[in-house]
């Protein structure tokens, strides 16, 4: 009996022997991407790994795992050229220890969800069905672009891709943002606090040039943020502008181009601690390149080329009242209906009838709107600054370096949140309105931020949907490759525009590019013998400012980005109408700056005259081709008639 029991007890030990070994090869996960692009490269995740060498083979391309840990690994450059390919992983003594056949789609496939949206937005208008159809386009090419995948693509669309977004944190920081600015917006329109503060303006602005250049010098004050920047300058100066027959379109231009522009090139913004981290993460591989991080972002902000113009240009056309193209027609408009909107879009009407009017028989006072405004700015300025110095720890820190690491999504929500309490209590202090009329108000100004949140969610679920589909890769890979140190700032500029203008996310851009192209221009550099060197280093400051100028031009282009979209919000113009008339003005900005800027300087051209030769560009572009709308003269049946129109002098007409 013992005997039998002994054989038993060593059959199962050699069974469970067995087994155990064999367990690894079973655990062992290829963690492949659930979209890959035919020729561009991704990277692949292993999981469960057992001890010892191993090696990951592609068809014809071999890998070394290396640098397991805790029985993980990373394998990066992994290319797949055709549609489909064997992969395995295999042990030291040859084994298979996982397999998996990959499938890759051809590249360009990437750009169809954006490219089928903006097309669709521009040609009907109709934007929150394009943004529903480029996802659910997205989503058809990630399940395999057979009517089975529409089905699929079709329910991933909400319950995948814009819950995705809204789950997002800092999505849903900008969403309570905007609610409270609502919110508090509705409550000092009511109490007529709104009101007060046009009519103090407008006892200081006589006319459409001072009501323009007011908005670009209020745009250039509120430098910390570029979406409190939108909202605040949006809502404070959408009356007078109307008064003073400023159509909407212009004013949306005012805003979104000081909005990003002038908080990517200041000091003390909540860009900063963003674009820092980028930059020292992309430096961190670079042993030969000692510059802090911040040095480099600070030299850089000289080779920011299209925010520097495109904030000339915006300073050039308010002064000069000249415009062209679609502004020009969008400026007559809005002259002929003297200050009144006639002819207005879907997305206008729905603001104008989410207007909130003064309530009657009440004293008008500015500060009513003033004082909440201040708490805002003040609130948030106070929160990032605290939560900079909280993530600094002890010691002693610049004011650049505070603000750099601040909360600036946090800080927003705070002073937003106060910015209402603070209404509410002025308004009841005061005794404007019952505290039931004061919360109706408030709703009623979260509810005119709806709409314009639906297009942000969508847009940023159709961001998602890129990042699946990995369209930034593609356009790297497409347009990174083989370039000479003079054109490098200027295609990584295009490179940056053109990916920002398709995924609508600037931030995104810079996050997935950054970290590539500081190694690329250090490598192309170094090639070339010009790392360190008087002639390479302004190339390389000059590539970094690039990301970020690119970025801020293609959302400037783009009816999906979402600065544009709160642009058009907060000053109540239709977002297609806003990117139409933009669009003509940030191409021709757009091409000088990466003339005589980004390829200015690749040529060795310093860039305070590269600037300067590109100012006075625009300058002679909008003398010569830019019109004065208030100066047409009236036709009938094809004659001019001269008796109107052509006899105004500059003095006579609105300035």
């Amino acid at each position: 009996m013992t005997t039998i029991l002994s054989s038993w007890t060593m059959r199962l030990a050699l069974l469970l022997t067995l087994c155990l070994g064999t367990l690894p090869s079973q655990a062992a996960t290829l963690g492949a991407p659930d979209t890959i692009l035919q020729g561009v490269a991704f990277d692949l995740t292993l999981e469960e790994l057992p001890e010892g060498s191993l090696t990951l083979r592609l068809d014809d391309q071999t890998f070394e795992v290396v640098g397991v840990d805790g029985g993980s690994a990373l394998v990066e450059g992994l290319t797949l050229n055709d549609s489909a390919a064997s992969l395995e992983l295999i042990d030291a003594s040859g084994s298979t220890l996982a397999s998996e056949t990959l499938t890759a789609i051809p590249a360009w496939l990437s750009l169809l969800p954006a490219l089928v949206a903006i097309v669709l937005a521009l040609a009907f208008r109709q934007v929150i069905l394009a943004l529903f159809v480029g996802i659910l386009l997205g989503g058809w090419i990630m399940h395999g672009m057979d009517i089975g995948a529409l089905s699929s693509a079709f329910g991933d669309s909400v319950n995948v891709h814009v819950l995705e977004a809204a789950s997002d944190s800092e999505h849903m920081s900008i969403v309570l943002f905007c609610l409270l600015i609502g919110g508090m917006v509705g409550i000092v329109s009511r109490n007529g606090g709104t009101q007060g503060i046009a009519q103090r303006i407008s006892r200081v602005i006589r006319g459409r040039r001072q009501a323009q250049t007011s908005t670009f010098l209020l745009g250039i004050a509120i430098f910390f943020d570029d979406y409190a920047n939108a909202l605040i300058v949006g809502n404070t100066m959408r009356a007078i502008t109307d008064k003073m027959a400023v159509s909407r379109a212009k004013l949306a231009y005012i805003i979104d181009s000081t909005a990003a522009p002038v908080s990517a090139i200041m000091l003390v913004t909540t860009w900063i601690g963003f674009q820092v981290g980028l930059i020292s993460e992309a430096m961190s591989n670079i042993s030969d390149w000692n510059e802090s991080a911040y040095s480099v972002f600070v030299n850089a902000i000289p080779y920011n080329a299209y925010p520097i113009l495109a904030l000339a240009f915006v300073l050039m056309t308010t002064w000069l009242g000249r415009d062209f193209g679609p502004m020009l027609t969008a400026e007559r408009r809005a002259l002929d209906a003297g200050g009144r909107r006639i002819g207005l879009s879907d997305r206008e009407a729905i603001v104008e009838e989410a207007e909130i009017n003064t309530k009657p028989n009440i004293p008008i006072r500015a500060m009513n709107a003033i004082v909440p405004m201040l708490v805002l700015a003040v609130i948030t300025l106070g929160g990032i600054y605290t939560t900079g110095l909280e993530a600094l720890g002890p010691g002693s820190h610049s004011l650049r370096d505070i603000f750099g690491e601040g909360d600036s999504f946090s800080s927003m929500m705070w002073g937003s949140l106060a910015s209402c309490v603070v209404a509410v209590i002025m308004t009841q202090a005061q005794r404007l309105m019952a505290m039931t009329e004061t919360s109706h108000y408030w709703f009623e100004g979260v509810k005119s931020m709806l709409l314009p949140i639906t297009i942000l969610m969508m847009a940023w679920a159709l961001a998602n949907v890129n990042a699946s589909l990995q369209t930034s890769d593609f356009l790297v890979a497409a347009l990174g490759e083989s370039l000479s140190p003079a054109w490098l700032p200027a295609v990584i500029f295009v490179l940056a525009g053109f990916t920002a203008f398709a995924t609508g996310s600037s931030w995104g851009v810079m996050g997935i590019m950054m970290p590539l192209v500081v190694p690329l221009a250090w490598a192309v550099l170094e090639q070339n013998g010009m790392n360190g060197t008087a002639e390479g280093m302004p190339i390389l400051y000059a590539s970094v400012a690039s990301v970020l100028a690119g970025a801020v031009w293609g959302d400037h282009c783009s009816p999906l980005a979402d600065t544009t979209l709160l642009s058009a919000m907060a000053s109540g113009c239709d977002l297609v109408e806003h990117v139409r008339t933009q669009l003509p003005y940030a191409l021709l900005v757009g091409a000088v700056a990466m003339i005589f800027g980004n390829l200015a300087v690749g040529y060795g051209i310093s860039w305070w005259l590269g600037l300067a030769v590109g100012a006075l560009i625009l300058l002679g572009t909008l003398l010569v081709v830019g019109r004065r709308p208030e100066r047409q003269p009236v036709t009938t049946q094809g004659a001019t008639d001269t008796t109107q129109g052509a006899t105004d002098t500059p003095d006579q007409a609105p300035r």
